[in-house]
């Protein structure tokens, strides 16, 4: 479940980059940006199968050596992640170490006054996942009443009613999953506390389980949409196997207040979002992505998300969220969502109409509404899938609107011929109608993880007023 990040001899990768530490481990390494020194005080790689507890110990006592100095590690967010590996490895070798755990105590105080309630969201759920690892490995009430009051809150909060994590990232929720496992299973192997919060938390992971079952594609891969990036979290497979493991129920819940949808047929899986970006107090991992799709063939990705390769605060950062890194439509050359300053969110597209049938889905919404547009998206799913956008203009305004379809870079030698993609080797076609202006193919940045990409091609479309795209199977 858990990646390879350390390569022995004080050599670690994170986030497809890796560094050796010539002398002694720098804990406040920052040359790779503060999510790989986040990465690293993580302590992630003790979960590893193949580091031994000398190992292990090792790099425990000497962080603690270092305690002092560390900068980034001593932040709310990497005390919760650390907090639980330690523990974790900590009682998988049975070891009672009186510095280790003086050293693990003292973080769990600072993170008890520190906890992140300025970012909320997942944030502030790990502080509370953390938190209750902290109260049964030290048996303290004080951590465990924080805990489930923050557990409770937040998890009534952030799960929606079809079991989404409300950022609405499926990579986040695979990561909120797994923790939420991770806390039924430390209930039910530690009889320390015999109340209903194990029943409440198995309620939860329930309809976590029941939404990551529906969106999650065939082949076993997430939609990329939000921030999202492979490589991070456990896989739908292991959370799947993991659930099963604890008997968490396995009901069926449809897709709806997330604003996803996900439609099947003979040779195809397309996975849309009809929805709000969310939450609206904290949509820092939120892309300008309204009506965007993806869509695998034969359980192969054929058109797809851009992406995620980076948290920093740079211009691809910034690129990776706007509208035209997403399969819909932009007009004007304007976003429909003001994404800016790496994890936020000015002015934001809202639906404003929603309906739908077993085979088609139809809404609107008014990110365009400064410009007096409102863009309407239509799908339908019969004998081929059938995407109407129509650009609803107010007055006589005369606006470009171009849409992106995004191929997967795997997806080679496809052929652009008038109005129409071809690609012989599945014996797919697209057709395009409607006022088009001009209609050409462009190299895109796929992200395979972070710091990780590759050339793909996308479909630039130039149109006026309408565009109605056939993808013949």
């Amino acid at each position: 479940m858990y990646s390879y990040s350390y390569k022995k001899n004080q050599k670690f990768e994170f986030l497809n980059r890796a560094y050796s530490f010539s002398s002694e481990i720098d804990w406040n390494f920052n040359a790779y940006g503060k999510l790989w020194t986040y990465n690293l005080n993580y302590f992630d790689f003790l979960n590893e199968e193949s580091i031994l507890m000398e190992e292990g110990l090792n790099l425990i006592n000497h962080y603690i050596q270092k305690d002092k100095e560390l900068k980034d590690g001593k932040e709310a967010y990497p005390i919760s992640l650390r907090g639980i590996n330690w523990i974790k490895f900590l009682s998988k070798h049975s070891v009672s170490d009186e510095e280790i755990n003086k050293a693990l105590y003292n973080h769990y105080q600072i993170l008890l006054h520190n906890l992140e309630y300025h970012l909320l969201g997942n944030h502030l759920l790990e502080n509370a996942y953390s938190l209750f690892f902290g109260a049964y490995y030290f048996k303290d009430e004080t951590m465990y009443s924080k805990a489930t009051r923050i557990l409770r809150d937040e998890l009534e909060e952030q799960i929606l009613k079809d079991g989404a994590h409300f950022e609405l990232s499926p990579m986040y929720h695979q990561i909120l999953f797994n923790r939420i496992l991770d806390c039924i299973m430390l209930s039910e192997l530690n009889p320390w506390k015999e109340d209903d919060l194990v029943h409440f938390l198995k309620d939860k992971a329930a309809k976590m389980l029941s939404w990551l079952r529906e969106i999650t594609f065939a082949n076993g891969n997430i939609p990329m949409v939000n921030d999202c990036a492979y490589d991070i979290a456990p896989s739908s497979e292991q959370l799947f196997d993991y659930a099963r493991s604890l008997k968490i129920p396995w009901n069926k819940v449809p897709l709806k207040e997330s604003g996803y949808r996900k439609y099947c047929g003979k040779n195809y899986e397309l996975f849309l979002d009809a929805g709000n970006i969310g939450p609206d107090y904290q949509p820092g991992h939120a892309h300008s992505d309204t009506f965007s799709f993806e869509l695998y063939l034969y359980e192969k990705p054929f058109i797809v998300d851009v992406g995620t390769s980076t948290y920093e605060k740079n211009e691809r950062r910034q690129n990776e969220r706007q509208t035209f890194s997403h399969n819909t439509v932009m007009v004007n050359g304007m976003d429909q969502s003001q994404v800016w300053g790496g994890f936020r969110v000015a002015k934001r597209a809202k639906i404003i109409s929603l309906k739908e049938s077993v085979d088609s889905i139809s809404a609107r919404h008014d990110g365009y509404a400064s410009l007096g547009v409102i863009h309407e998206r239509n799908f339908s799913f019969k004998k081929s899938i059938k995407i109407n956008d129509k650009i609803l203009v107010k007055g006589d305004s005369k606006l470009e609107s171009q849409a992106y379809f995004h191929i997967h870079p795997s997806i080679d030698n496809i052929v652009l011929d008038n109005n129409q993609i071809f690609y012989d080797k599945m014996n797919i076609a697209l057709s395009f109608e409607g006022i088009i202006n001009n209609i050409w193919l462009e190299e895109y940045e796929y992200c395979l993880g972070y710091n990780k990409t590759e050339l793909g091609q996308r479909i630039c479309i130039e149109f006026s007023n309408e565009l109605k795209t056939t993808i013949l199977l």
